[in-house]
């Protein structure tokens, strides 16, 4: 990131030009580390969950979280009838999980025990540092193409593509893989996972949803059309593949 805004400040101004795009671009990733979970968690109205709500929520994501090896994570919910969940972080020792009253609703027990393994496996593979780095790295190159005025449209067609080289850069489409694996031998089967995925495909189809294209490499499937700016940031692999790969996997231990 700071080579590219460092060339980008030599071709405007020369070494001064770079040597201060340079140190702004190390700044704002430096910003971006410290503060993108939280920043995330607020930008897509995640408050703090009540243990009082859900107790078995709770206690679902505490026994995932002591058969995963990680201290469980802060729980957080957005009142939001759209199905998703997501993580958000720097690992094991640090993060949060976020769920829709969306989720909570549309799901049966084993296939929202599966969502929640897959999203725990993104934090103990240490995936949520990278992907809560990443997509708030995305957003925050998106939003300052808004500040162009007139110029608004010629900077989204460069930021745009540029914050999508670095989330395809960060984030491969094997991590969701890696983590559907996880979940199916924690769960003990990976059937709910499959069916967990096709419920939320067909979510996207019948609930309106609205948030930053960029987020989408958070969420368990991506919930944007597959069109215009959101289709820079596609990081997960097709689902079909992923359903048929889990539901090859039928039933298996967590010792496999």
């Amino acid at each position: 990131m700071a080579a590219f805004f460092g060339v980008t400040g030599w071709a405007i101004g020369g070494y001064r030009s770079a040597s201060l795009f340079v140190f702004c671009a190390l700044l704002a990733a430096a910003a971006v580390y410290a503060y993108a979970d939280r920043a995330l968690l607020g930008m897509l109205g995640a408050r703090e969950f009540a243990l009082a709500e859900d107790p078995r929520l709770r206690s679902t994501v505490d026994v995932l979280s002591a058969k995963l090896g990680i201290l469980p994570p802060k729980l957080y919910l957005m009142v939001d009838g759209f199905p998703r969940a997501f993580v958000a972080g720097r690992g094991p020792r640090g993060s949060g999980l976020a769920v829709s009253t969306g989720l909570l609703v549309a799901l049966q027990p084993a296939e929202l025990e599966a969502v929640l393994a897959h999203e725990l496996a993104h934090v103990r593979s240490r995936d949520v540092l990278v992907q809560t780095f990443a997509t708030m790295l995305a957003v925050v190159l998106v939003e300052l193409s808004r500040i162009g005025g007139f110029l608004e449209r010629a900077l989204l067609a460069v930021l745009g593509p540029t914050a999508a080289a670095f989330v395809h850069l960060l984030l491969s489409p094997k991590r969701e893989l890696a983590a559907d694996l996880v979940a199916a031998r924690i769960c003990g089967s990976a059937h709910g996972l499959a069916d967990a995925l096709l419920r939320l495909d067909q979510a996207s189809e019948l609930v309106s949803f609205s948030a930053h294209p960029a987020t989408g490499p958070l969420y368990t499937t991506n919930p944007f059309a597959v069109e215009g700016l959101a289709a820079l940031f596609v990081t997960h692999p097709p689902l079909a593949e992923r359903v048929a790969r889990l539901r090859a996997l039928g039933s298996v231990s967590a010792a496999a």
